[in-house]
């Protein structure tokens, strides 16, 4: 049997962004992932609008904190997604690098969030078709 994928969502505050896709990703691969969120700037909080957001999804991300994304976390991974955090991440060849460019929901309103959140499951299901095919 071999091991689950292992991917790294990071953005600057792991508040919003990096939040919402651990939270989808999670959830849609059903523990055929191992799925992991940090930041290189960490926030002190969830941002409530996320949580808000994503509890219309029936996801609740209310538990999540904040946490530095360590050097350890990207070597450990598989797949590192970047969002907004520009080139702070380091780099180790046979990594998978993608860079989501993503707006930041840090302060808007949940209308204004609601767009972020369905581009986020839009390529979270995208790449969870990549790292898990269906059948498998």
């Amino acid at each position: 049997m071999t091991e689950p994928p292992r991917v790294l969502f990071v953005c600057i505050h792991n508040a919003g962004r990096s939040q919402m896709a651990a939270g989808y990703l999670t959830t849609l691969s059903g523990g055929r992932v191992v799925v992991r969120s940090g930041g290189s700037e960490p926030g002190h909080e969830i941002n409530p609008i996320a949580v808000l957001a994503m509890a219309e999804e029936g996801i609740d991300i209310s538990s999540g904190v904040p946490q530095l994304m360590t050097t350890e976390q990207v070597h450990d991974s598989d797949v590192v997604v970047t969002m907004g955090c520009g080139d702070v991440c380091p780099v180790f060849p046979g990594k998978r690098y993608e860079d989501w460019d993503l707006a930041d929901p840090a302060g808007k309103a949940l209308e204004d969030v609601r767009p972020i959140r369905d581009d986020i499951r839009r390529r979270v299901e995208q790449l969870l078709g990549e790292l898990v095919p269906v059948g498998d």
